[in-house]
């Protein structure tokens, strides 16, 4: 019994392994979808532009080039860029002892850095951004938990 667990186990990792696969890397093709093409857009103005109540700051103070070059943080600490971000996640993080999202990481941004209002988990801003941000990684392999490059 603990075997036939153990299988039915390691086939639904790899089922959701393979889902997530896809989804990052399916549209490596280029964007063919006029409403997912549209969020992209309003993600990109969001991580451009949108302020969220905060410092002033926006997540391209940080993260350079629309996320694709290196940045620094606000206490000048070197970021990565985020050009594989949506292929890195989940992955754990130590300081707050869990398995953060990309939808977590967004928030702490936001909270942190920006000092902002920090999106809902189910509002339209969070999802245009994380829509954006795994637009970045296309063609990319998964790398749970890898290194941001």
């Amino acid at each position: 019994m603990k075997k036939s667990f153990l299988k039915a186990s390691a086939v639904s990792i790899l089922a959701l392994v393979g889902l997530t696969a896809v989804s990052v890397l399916a549209p490596a093709a280029g964007l063919s979808d006029p409403e997912l093409e549209k969020v992209v857009a309003e993600g990109k103005q969001l991580f451009t532009q949108a302020k969220f109540n905060g410092n002033g700051r926006v997540c391209q103070s940080c993260h350079l080039g629309g996320g694709l070059e290196p940045g620094r943080r606000p206490d000048g600490q070197p970021i990565p860029s985020l050009a594989n971000a949506a292929t890195v996640f989940p992955r754990y993080k130590p300081r707050p002892g869990r398995v953060f999202t990309l939808s977590d990481q967004i928030r702490s941004c936001v909270g942190g850095a920006l000092e902002g209002d920090v999106p809902a988990y189910d509002s339209h801003e969070l999802m245009a951004l994380v829509t954006y941000v795994t637009s970045l990684s296309q063609g990319k392999a998964i790398d749970m938990g890898g290194q941001p490059k």
